[in-house]
């Protein structure tokens, strides 16, 4: 497994596991508490910040964008039962179909 799905299977594994047993304080259970509609905020925050630090050319920005675009998406997924795998299948899919 690449270091990124290594990396995000892991997070995805402590978002379940955040669900199933709250910590006090852990902003994963923030989101999971505050709902779906939160958790769409945040991702669309995340997003518009990655788009800003493209346009602005700013490598470290975009990374750290991209990472806290990912972190939401991890929680948004679990939110509805999806997981990496499930994204990577359809990423495979596409790309044998010529996508």
């Amino acid at each position: 497994m690449s270091k990124i799905g290594s990396i995000l299977q892991t997070l995805y594994e402590l978002t379940d596991e955040r669900a199933k047993q709250p910590v006090t304080g852990s902003y994963t259970n923030y989101l999971l508490d505050k709902g779906e509609d939160r958790i769409l905020a945040k991702t669309v925050e995340q997003c518009t910040g990655m788009i800003l630090a493209c346009k602005n050319a700013d490598s470290q920005r975009i990374a750290e964008e991209g990472a806290d675009l990912l972190y939401h998406m991890t929680v948004l997924f679990h939110q509805h039962g999806l997981t990496w795998d499930q994204l990577a299948e359809v990423l495979e899919d596409r790309r044998a179909h010529g996508a």
